[in-house]
């Protein structure tokens, strides 16, 4: 499995980083901000493999030491906001961000409560000093006192409390001070100077605070001594000392003076509840302690703070889900999960209901691991709309609902594209969730509320609307699945885009050439997906593409396939599969759910209405019937005009594995036509009857033109075509095989599989003609010689050429005027003489109509066989086997590609 995105960036930062390395042991300013995003432990590994003291990257890191004047001179470069480069000049790729958080949220595990609340701790601490002194604040040897005396008599001065606690006045003397509270401190001073100074008003306040120097001991980040201002209190030396570490508890820290416990700090009661009462000012000498961690739970699951909790000795599961923030509304808090050591050390479950007091009130237990789980996906009191709609999705029960009270109306509820003839409610009749199909006409329900199609609707009802599209999609559906707006499918398509598109920016940036391929050819697809359905959405142009997709979305295909699915699992013995099928002259032949009280002119309109072939007067109906010695078919003969028009004896009821064939009007077609292109009088496309001869239509546009060459006529059909163009793959198949075997077998095949493989690109590449060799001439003046046109065929008749092409292994291809005193060895002799790769054994000629003459003898190419060539002829020099390693297809290869270049060249004369 492929590492992680955050791992493989890890990694690559490491080798960037040492590849950039210099020898004077400097980093650049980009480099510094990497190492201060990693842990102490692997800044000081990492910088070891770089040569890099730790002590001087710790000063290069508090940003004492400088960079150089190089490394000034880049950090002063601005990239500015808005390109894809940041600050440093590096190329950023946002995308790549969003992959990385969405592997950190995969990888995410659980981690303690509460700790997280020191990873950003300062390197030195101190209180903010301009805050009002606590009335509570005790006096100490070093605070100093300003004291302002006016009135009578004018003083201000400032004195600092001795060590021995006294503060030495002028004109008064030493006051002992150390001790007082700062209120007290006030009222004493203003005591002792009024009783030797009359008519005066003082104003005591301090200057600056003493610092004192306290103890953070126990399981602190970073223990030992601190010197602290003297405002600090316990959570103030917890982040002097880096706060706590791993297995420190914050439970349980304890503030000790004189060798006395004097106040336990409970963490929670600040982090959980805002509580700081029991955060008490340090006095100097005291000791921080910070004692192991106690018992844990973990609370995992529809929890808002997922998280390991320290237990505390009486907490119950009701404060430990208070810890945890309480349920999401998604919580199926009444079975909890519990997983707990027993007294066999062995792990068991406990199903526990925290919706009951009484639950609630047990206390958790050391390790217990609190699982709280999901409510199930399903709906109470609902039906679902499902379709070519305008609002698909969940909607309210209510009592006496229909069909109408959910679609009201046609323009605002439902799309263009629907079908307001079919639509199906799929309801389920059992605890086992097995459903039955009712069938409705939508526009009968809209339109008339008092009809039989408006049906009353149950509890979990699905009403599915189909479209009038038959493109289907090969991916696995439930009609759960299909309950979204067609924006909501095409975001969650964008998003997929947009993944690979992510994809493929991290491989073009970090991965191996040979791995974008794939990645590239999906994106860029999505990607083009995209870009259709925002242009739909937002008004644009829409692609026919777009269209497709969107209406084949709601496709008959599409969503009957999850109903017969499940009508097909729910059939067994005794219980019949409720399907019916229908085939023939309708637009959408196929199997359908078999509706409750289902007719022929039901299934009719599941198959979208008939089409302009359908014969009327008569349906044939199959019917399985099981008796005591097996089953029989049988046929029933129905008027389908009478049945549509709802007539009680031809609109029979319907029963399971019915097959209605509709039949097609006798001697109906539809408009069939045949193209004649080049020397006619009248050339164009015809229409043609049945039966219509090559003749007939040559007749009927008026001949050929003088200037006609009927020998090098091109007849091209269809069904041909499609022939020719698997024959084609064949080929090439076969071919690759036998290029593979001849590659195996002959070590020295080298030079000629390198050709062969160009000769099977120009196979690959050949287009199909699909050409009928035919004598026009003799069509057109020999009765019982013709041929039947069929819907499609196309004549080309070109220009009369007076010219004898050469093609194939000769130094010159090249056209030349025909001589009837000249022979083929001639013309080849006036183009050059074969190559050296020539079969001269083998040469043969195309006829201009498409007929091949081979060697028949000797004296094939002698001066009494000039009269063999004729206008239009071409002269093909094919290659010699030997040189392809005798492969036994080349052959019908070259041969293939010959004859379809000397038929395309005519058709393209013919077009010009």
């Amino acid at each position: 499995m492929m590492t992680s995105f955050k791992s493989i960036l890890a990694a690559i930062a490491i080798v960037v980083f040492s590849q950039n390395a210099y020898s004077q042991q400097q980093i650049s300013q980009a480099q510094i901000e990497q190492f201060k995003k990693l842990p102490p432990g692997q800044q000081q590994t990492l910088a070891k493999s770089m040569g890099i003291d730790y002590k001087d990257l710790q000063s290069m890191l508090s940003g004492k030491t400088k960079l150089s004047s190089d490394e000034e001179k880049n950090n002063t470069e601005v990239f500015p906001r808005g390109t894809m480069f940041d600050e440093d000049g590096n190329p950023v790729f946002p995308e790549l961000d969003e992959i990385e958080k969405e592997e950190e949220e995969l990888e995410k595990e659980l981690k303690p409560f509460g700790y997280d609340v020191f990873a950003n701790a300062p390197f030195t601490f101190s209180p903010t000093m301009d805050i009002a002194i606590p009335e509570g604040y005790i006096i100490g040897p070093g605070d100093k006192l300003s004291i302002q005396v006016f009135g009578k008599e004018s003083i201000d001065v400032e004195m600092t409390v001795t060590r021995e606690g006294e503060l030495v006045f002028p004109d008064i003397g030493a006051l002992s001070v150390a001790g007082l509270t700062f209120v007290e401190l006030k009222q004493f001073l203003n005591n002792k100077i009024k009783e030797r100074i009359i008519g005066v008003n003082v104003v005591v306040g301090i200057a600056s605070l003493r610092s004192m120097r306290v103890f953070v001991l126990g399981d602190a980040f970073k223990p030992g001594p601190y010197t602290l201002s003297s405002l600090s209190s316990i959570t103030h030396a917890l982040f002097a000392a880096g706060g706590i570490n791993d297995i420190g508890s914050l439970r349980n820290i304890q503030l000790k003076r004189s060798g006395k416990l004097i106040k336990t700090l409970d963490l929670y009661e600040l982090l959980i509840n805002g509580d700081s009462s029991n955060d008490v000012l340090l006095q100097s000498g005291d000791v921080v302690f910070i004692a192991p961690a106690g018992r844990t739970v973990t609370v995992d699951g529809e929890v808002r703070r997922p998280a390991i909790y320290e237990l505390a000795d009486d907490d119950s599961f009701a404060d430990v889900i208070n810890m945890a923030g309480g349920f999401l509304p998604s919580a199926f808090a009444k079975s909890t999960i519990v997983e707990r050591y027993n007294q066999s050390h062995l792990r068991s479950i406990v199903n526990v209901d925290l919706t009951n007091k009484t639950e609630l009130a047990k206390k958790a237990q050391q390790g217990d691991y609190i699982r709280v789980m999901k409510t199930a996906e399903m709906f109470e009191q609902s039906v679902t709309v499902i379709g070519a709609v305008t609002r698909p999705g969940k909607y309210q029960w209510q009592q006496g609902q229909r069909i109408n009270d959910l679609l009201a109306d046609i323009d605002s509820h439902l799309l263009v594209n629907a079908d307001l003839n079919y639509t199906l409610v799929v309801r389920e009749t059992d605890f086992a969730r097995n459903i039955e199909v009712l069938q409705l006409s939508l526009a009968k329900a809209i339109t008339n509320p008092n009809s039989v199609d408006n049906i009353p609707l149950l509890p979990s009802d699905k009403v599915i609307v189909f479209s009038n599209v038959s493109k289907i999609s090969d991916e696995n559906i439930t009609l759960d699945t299909l309950a979204f707006t067609q924006e909501e499918l095409f975001k969650k398509e964008k998003q997929l885009a947009k993944e690979k598109y992510k994809t493929k920016l991290f491989w073009e940036k970090y991965g191996e050439e040979n791995e974008l391929y794939d990645i590239d050819v999906e994106a860029e697809k999505a990607a083009e997906l995209v870009n259709q359905s925002i242009a739909h959405f937002t008004g644009g142009e829409v692609e026919e593409e777009v269209d497709a997709k969107e209406l084949s979305l709601f496709s008959r295909q599409r969503l009957l396939m999850p109903i017969i699915h499940k009508l097909k699992q729910q059939g067994g013995a005794g219980k019949p599969i409720q399907l019916i099928e229908i085939d023939g002259q309708v637009k959408y032949p196929g199997v359908y759910p078999l509706p409750i009280g289902g007719r022929v002119d039901d299934l009719v309109a599941a198959a979208g209405g008939v089409d302009e072939s359908a014969y009327l007067a008569q349906a044939d109906i199959t019917r399985n019937e099981i008796g005591s010695h097996g089953v029989k078919k049988h046929s029933l003969s129905v008027n389908l005009a009478d049945a549509l028009n709802e007539d009680p004896e031809s609109n029979i009821l319907l029963s399971s594995k019915d097959r209605l064939n509709i039949h097609k009007i006798p001697a109906w077609s539809e408009n069939h036509v045949v193209e004649l292109r080049g020397e006619f009088k009248f050339p164009g496309k015809y229409t043609i009857r049945r039966g219509e001869s090559l003749s007939d239509l040559v007749a009927k546009a008026g001949g050929l033109t003088d200037f006609a060459h009927a020998d090098g006529s091109v007849f091209s059909r269809v069904k041909l075509k499609e022939l020719e163009q698997k024959n084609l793959l064949k080929l090439a198949n076969d071919l690759q095989i036998e290029m593979a075997s001849q590659t195996l077998t002959d070590s020295n095949s080298t030079q000629s599989y390198e050709e062969a493989q160009m000769m099977l690109s120009d196979l690959t590449k050949t287009q199909p003609v699909g050409r009928l060799v035919i004598d026009l001439d003799r069509i057109m003046n020999v009765d019982n010689y013709d041929v039947l046109l069929e819907d499609g065929d196309v004549l080309y008749v070109p220009t009369m050429s007076n010219s004898i092409n050469v093609i194939g292994q000769v130094q010159v291809t090249s056209s030349h005027i025909f001589d009837e005193n000249l022979t083929a060895d001639d013309y080849l002799e006036q183009s050059g003489g074969s190559k050296k790769r020539a079969d001269e054994s083998r040469i043969y000629i195309i006829s201009a109509n498409g007929r091949i003459r081979m060697k028949a003898g000797a004296n094939w190419f002698s001066q009494n066989s000039a009269s063999t060539l004729r206008p239009g002829d071409t002269i093909v020099v094919p290659l010699d086997a030997e040189y392809m390693n005798n492969l036994e297809l080349w052959t019908n290869v070259t041969g293939i590609i010959y004859n379809s270049a000397v038929a395309i060249a005519s058709i393209s004369n013919i077009n010009k």
